[in-house]
């Protein structure tokens, strides 16, 4: 059905709900494949570089995991102008085609033992085509997912891009744990059995590209108008909103250093900084992932009941007050269960964040530049930001100073807490009707 007006298309309930799960699927698939590179970092890291230390080695292969962050931007900038002008359908559909293609390099690239220095710069360029993907994946989907939701019930629903993200993570870390316990020793893990989570991540995206072709399209502009036509999707109309620009930059800015903190970086954490085997600290991570994934859409049906606002605050503030005290609690346990439960606790704290992130940055933009302006943005941020925080953590580690780590996630969560304080509620001021 076509709506010149470029506002959501109508639909019944069933098929919003067939679309968004369509939508959120692909997502996960995403999400995966771009989470197993941290999930199997420790196992593939001796693969690629020479074998003497294994901080420096989780050193480079953190620093290649943050190249990959630095693409994101093009990806965003890329695959949003794309889906602003050719369809949000049709860009999420060629966002997991890239992923395939990156996963399957990694699955089947020889190591440094056997070509040298190409290795590690053949997984630089796989990583760099997974970037630009899940560059574009983010933007595209947070937009589509908003889209489709009805007004009352749109933090709900697009509190299911962070289901499928965590879910992602967790499968991922659920193939490790398999793996690990069931299928392979420690030492065929090592040598080839990380290979096995980037091949399934391949034939995976390969299979959601063709249930994302049945995807029906959020938002229809109209094709007749070429003035409109022309600007959308382009730099020059999302600098009219630089605003809405600097929101998306700064509300990201500690929501995702504290996400990446707290659900990535916490794996490899346990083990170089607790002690703890790398089974623990991946049954750890495992657990604590499952249940935050489960309370995200009550985060984000508490914010169509009370606004974003106050949930983004809580974040902040919280965030600010108790991020030194867990990391250093962190760091001296050797109990798998209070090691839980700080980091439980913390995810609790950063959900304020993920929940309701996309929703409100989606709510920032007109139709026109919503995908782009919801990717382009925050994938500058969490290149910025996120993709950086295991090589700081590893950094500062290495310079025998990782307190200060913690000092960098808290002040990063503050600034973001001024912006929290002082922006709109996007519930009270949203743009998803617009052009």
């Amino acid at each position: 059905m076509q709506n010149p007006t470029g506002a959501p298309l109508p639909q019944t309930t069933t098929g919003r709900i067939k679309s968004i799960i369509g939508g959120s699927l692909g997502n996960l698939v995403e999400w995966y494949d771009w989470y197993v590179y941290s999930a199997f970092t420790l196992y593939f890291s001796g693969a690629f570089f020479p074998k003497d230390n294994q901080t420096v080695q989780l050193l480079n292969t953190a620093g290649i995991f943050a190249i990959g962050f630095l693409m994101r931007p093009i990806g965003g900038w890329v695959m949003g102008a794309f889906a602003d002008k050719k369809g949000r359908k049709t860009a999420l559909t060629l966002s997991v085609l890239l992923m395939s293609v990156g996963s399957l390099m990694i699955a089947v690239v020889p190591g440094y033992k056997q070509i040298g220095v190409a290795a590690p710069l053949i997984l630089v360029l796989a990583r760099i085509i997974q970037g630009l993907s899940v560059g574009g994946e983010y933007g595209a989907s947070a937009t589509y997912l908003s889209e489709m939701a009805t007004k009352k019930h749109r933090g709900f629903y697009s509190s299911f891009q962070y289901v499928t993200l965590i879910m992602g993570q967790l499968i991922a870390l659920g193939v490790l744990v398999l793996l690990q316990r069931v299928f392979l020793t420690d030492q065929q893990l090592h040598q080839w059995g990380w290979r096995i989570p980037f091949g399934i991540g391949a034939i995976l995206a390969i299979s959601v590209r063709y249930l994302r072709r049945g995807l029906r399209e959020s938002v229809e502009l109209d094709k007749n108008d070429e003035s409109k036509a022309a600007s959308r999707g382009t730099i020059k109309a999302l600098m009219q909103h630089p605003k809405a620009v600097l929101t998306v930059i700064g509300l990201t800015m500690g929501g995702t250093v504290a996400f990446y903190t707290f659900a990535i970086y916490m794996q490899k954490f346990l083990v170089n900084t607790s002690g703890f085997s790398k089974n623990s600290a991946t049954l750890v991570s495992s657990l604590t992932l499952a249940a935050v994934m489960l309370i995200q859409p009550l985060f984000g049906l508490l914010s169509d009941k009370i606004g974003r606002k106050p949930l983004l605050i809580g974040f902040g503030v919280l965030g600010t007050l108790t991020t030194v005290p867990i990391m250093t609690a962190l760091s001296t346990t050797k109990d798998v269960w209070v090691a839980f439960a700080l980091i439980m606790c913390a995810l609790v704290i950063v959900s304020g964040y993920t929940s309701i992130n996309a929703v409100v940055k989606a709510e920032l933009f007109p139709a026109n530049v919503r995908a782009l302006g919801v990717g382009f943005p925050y994938a500058i941020a969490v290149s910025i930001f996120g993709g950086t925080v295991e090589y700081i953590a590893f950094g500062f580690k290495t310079e025998g100073h990782q307190e200060w780590f913690y000092w960098y996630v808290t002040i990063c969560i503050a600034l973001s807490l001024v912006l929290y304080i002082t922006m709109n509620d996007t519930q009270k001021h949203s743009k998803i009707e617009d052009l």
